[in-house]
C-alpha cells in the first residue's frame, strides 16, 4: 500500500510512470527554458540511486486554458503570491495542461488516459468509468535531497507543501533542496518548512561572435599544449585532476571513471569538444569540457591544477573553448558557477559573461 497521500513511488520497471515523470520535465524545459531536475539527479536515478515520484491526486482536471487559481495567465516569475500559497515550491516549472494516456507515445493524446488509470495535466483518468488519479506534478526523492515540480494550472493548492512534506519525512536532517529559478514561491515555502540557503548557482550566459574568442592555445607561453581528450587512454589521469580541482564541490568532485563513461555515451559527448590542457612534460594540468546541442554550447566544466593558478592557463583554456563552441555554429555559449567562486565568476563576467538564471539550494534546519 502507498504510504503517501499525494505522491506515488516509481520503480525502475514502471515504464509508464517514468514516461509520465520525463514528459512533466520535458514540457517545464520547454516552458521555462531550464530544466526542473538537473543532470546529476537524473543520472543518480538512472543508476538507482533516486526515487521517481508522481504527484497524484483524485478527481477531474482544471482544462488546459484555464486560469483557474492561477490568475490573468502569469507564468509563476513574476505573479502576485496570495498568504500561503506554495506556489511553484522548490522547483519551478510552468507546463501547460495536455491530456495524455499513461501508455500512449502521442504527447497529445486525446484528452482521456486509459491505461493505468492516470492523467496528466488536463485530461480525466477514468478506470471503469470512475474519475480516477491526476497527475499534477513529479519529484525525486534519496541521497538526502528533494526535487519537485507542480504544473501551474494546479498550484495554490497544498500539493506543494503537502509533496514536500512526504519527501522530506523520507530524509534525513541533512535534507537539501533545489530551487531552479530563485522563485519568490520557493523562498517562502522553504521558511516556513525550515529550510535555509545553502548554496547559490548561477548560470551565466554570452552571445558568440566569429572571430572575437580570444587568443586560446596561442596565448601560452610556458610549452603547454591543448589537446582533444582520448577515451580510454586519458579518463583515469582526468577524473584525478578533477577530484583535486573540485576537491569540495559536492557533486563534480565525486565523479568516478564510470560516470565519465556514462557521460561518454551520451549523444552530445564528441572528445573532440573535450579539450585537456598539458605542460612541456606532458602532465595534465588543465582541461575544458564542452557540450554541445543546437544554437547553445555549454562550458561543461573547466579545471585547472592548483599549481597553475595566476598563469592565465584558465583563461587560455576557455578562450580555447569559446573558439571551438563557434566554430561549431553555436551563437550563445553557457555555464554554471557556484556564486561565492570569486575567482572563476571575476575571469567569466571579464570574457563577457552576464548572469542568466539563478538556482539555489536550500538545507532544512536540524531540530
Amino acid at each position: 500500500m502507498n504510504e503517501f497521500r499525494i505522491l506515488s513511488a516509481l520503480s525502475a520497471a514502471d515504464a509508464a510512470g517514468l514516461a509520465s515523470f520525463h514528459r512533466v520535465a520535458a514540457a517545464a524545459l520547454a516552458f521555462d527554458g531550464y530544466a526542473p531536475f538537473n543532470e546529476q539527479a537524473l543520472y543518480d536515478l538512472q543508476a538507482g540511486l533516486r526515487t521517481a515520484y508522481l504527484v497524484t491526486v483524485p478527481g477531474i482536471a482544471v482544462s488546459a486554458g484555464s486560469t483557474n487559481d492561477i490568475g490573468d495567465g502569469a507564468d509563476g516569475v513574476g505573479e502576485r503570491l496570495d498568504p500561503g500559497a506554495d506556489g511553484t515550491d522548490f522547483e519551478t516549472a510552468h507546463v501547460r495542461g495536455i491530456a495524455v494516456s499513461a501508455g500512449s507515445t502521442n504527447d497529445i493524446g486525446d484528452g482521456v488516459a486509459e491505461s493505468g488509470g492516470v492523467a496528466e495535466s488536463g485530461g480525466v483518468a477514468e478506470s471503469g468509468g470512475v474519475a480516477d488519479m491526476l497527475v499534477v506534478g513529479a519529484a525525486l526523492g534519496g541521497r538526502g535531497e528533494i526535487d519537485l515540480v507542480i504544473r501551474p494550472e494546479y498550484r495554490r493548492r497544498g500539493y506543494g507543501r503537502e509533496a514536500v512534506r512526504e519527501l522530506a519525512a523520507t530524509e534525513p536532517n541533512g535534507l537539501t533542496a533545489w530551487s531552479h529559478g530563485d522563485h519568490p514561491a520557493a523562498r517562502a515555502l522553504a521558511t516556513e518548512l525550515r529550510f535555509v540557503a545553502a548554496r547559490t548557482l548561477l548560470e551565466l550566459r554570452k552571445p558568440l561572435v566569429a572571430g572575437a574568442a580570444g587568443a586560446g592555445a596561442s596565448a601560452l607561453a610556458g610549452g603547454e599544449t591543448i589537446t582533444a581528450f582520448r577515451a580510454g587512454i586519458d579518463d583515469a589521469e582526468w577524473v584525478a585532476l578533477n577530484a583535486l580541482v573540485f576537491a569540495t564541490h559536492p557533486e563534480q568532485g565525486a565523479m568516478t571513471e564510470a560516470d565519465l563513461t556514462a557521460r561518454q555515451a551520451e549523444s552530445w559527448f564528441n572528445p573532440e569538444d573535450f579539450l585537456l590542457l598539458r605542460d612541456a612534460a606532458g602532465r595534465l594540468i588543465g582541461y575544458n569540457w564542452l557540450k554541445v546541442e543546437g544554437a547553445i554550447g555549454e562550458i561543461y566544466v573547466v579545471g585547472v591544477h592548483p599549481d597553475g593558478a595566476g598563469r592565465g592557463l584558465g583563461r587560455a583554456l576557455m578562450q580555447a573553448g569559446l573558439q571551438r563552441l563557434t566554430d561549431a555554429g553555436c551563437t550563445i555559449a553557457a555555464l554554471y558557477v557556484e556564486a561565492d567562486s570569486l575567482g572563476p565568476v571575476h575571469l567569466y563576467r571579464d570574457l563577457g559573461f552576464a548572469d542568466h538564471t539563478v538556482d539555489v539550494q536550500y538545507r532544512r534546519l536540524t531540530a
